[in-house]
């Protein structure tokens, strides 16, 4: 068993595969290689029976590096570290950090595998894969890969995955989440919660347990509060990052809202030419001149005008 960091600081319970598995998973490899150069070579040779020996020389070598050298690159690229006899026997190829293996990383243990496993029968990776406690060759070795275990032999039934909490016990540490200061917790810590729990059910049970402890240990040193007693601490990573992304939903929440509102002000927001017609009122209008009075009647005539 084998702990690797990862460059997100997650630690990865990977069990790597020894000499014997390995052993087996090239051997079924090199089977089918050299069965299809065979077939193929057979069958130029029946389409082109007369190409002088230069020509069938150029060909033979050319179909030798396709089949040992270019496809076995081509075809742990595209699988993303599976060839079909780690395939049967439940191996990958991975980078050191954990990671998937990339063309180059293909490509340096082909061509270093060709020398060593093909040109000298063996003998440097059987060496290497013994002397190194991870089982490397020495393809891994300059290409910075390892050779891990997918499936463990008898252990189907023991894969971990995340145990139920009871929900009584659930709800009592309810109140403990909705407490918690999470500011002091760093993102890569987060980010090392979220990949652990997401692939909880691919790692051994007891390399499970052990990562789960060491990231609530973390977790509790941030937030000032242990693991409850009883909660599984699987379970517990769980329901802090779910109370963690509870509060972001509620903050997004919050912040939509307040856009929202600001947008329908904005639509309702009188124009300046309004503003403007409210701030600088019509000026006052004269009051209109009153009537004259009418005039009195004239001396001796008896008559007056009319009003």
């Amino acid at each position: 068993m084998s702990d690797l960091v990862t460059g997100e600081a997650v630690v990865l319970g990977l069990r790597t595969a020894k000499l014997p598995s390995r052993g087996l998973a090239v051997t079924l490899d090199l089977a089918v290689q050299i069965i299809g150069l065979v077939v193929t070579t057979l069958v130029l040779s029946l389409l082109a029976p007369d190409l002088d020996s230069a020509a069938v020389a150029a060909v033979t070598i050319g179909l030798t590096v396709l089949f040992l050298v270019a496809l076995p690159i081509m075809i742990e690229t595209l699988s993303r570290g599976r060839s079909l006899g780690k395939a049967a026997l439940g191996l990958r190829v991975v980078r050191s950090d954990g990671g998937p293996v990339r063309f180059r990383h293909s490509l340096v243990r082909g061509l270093v595998g060709f020398l060593e496993i093909i040109v000298l029968f063996g003998v440097p990776a059987v060496i290497s894969s013994v002397v190194s406690s991870e089982g490397k060759r020495l393809g891994d070795v300059f290409a910075g890969t390892l050779v891990v275990r997918e499936r463990v032999p008898g252990g189907g039934g023991a894969a971990a995955a995340l145990p139920p909490v009871n929900p009584q016990l659930l709800q009592a540490i309810g109140g403990e989440l909705v407490a918690l200061d999470l500011s002091a917790v760093p993102e890569p810590l987060w980010l090392a919660v979220r990949q652990f729990l997401g692939r909880i059910g691919d790692l051994d049970q007891a390399v499970a347990h052990r990562m789960s402890a060491r990231l609530a240990d973390d977790l509790a040193a941030r937030t000032g509060h242990p693991v409850p007693y009883g909660v599984h601490p699987a379970a517990y990573l769980g329901a802090v990052l779910t109370e963690r992304q509870r509060r972001e939903w509620t903050r997004a929440q919050g912040y939509a809202f307040q856009q929202q509102a600001q947008a329908q002000g904005q639509q309702y927001a009188p124009q300046p030419t309004e503003l403007r017609q409210q701030h600088h009122p019509a000026p006052p209008v004269a009051p209109a001149t009153p009537p004259a009075p009418p005039s009195p009647p004239a001396a001796g005539t008896g008559f007056a005008p009319p009003a």
